[in-house]
């Protein structure tokens, strides 16, 4: 589980798996040394 605090710059995300669409699991693992933007949006419908 993931405490409820945010990151600081320079620090790294911690690692976690999503399914996508396709029911294909992407980790951010496979990311590495890319530059990566992650966007988290709570849905309100």
């Amino acid at each position: 589980m993931i405490a409820n605090k945010g990151l600081n710059v320079g620090e790294l995300a911690p690692g976690f798996a999503l399914p996508a669409t396709n029911n294909k699991l992407i980790k951010l693992s496979d990311y590495e040394n890319r530059p990566v933007v992650l966007i988290f949006l709570r849905a309100t419908w």
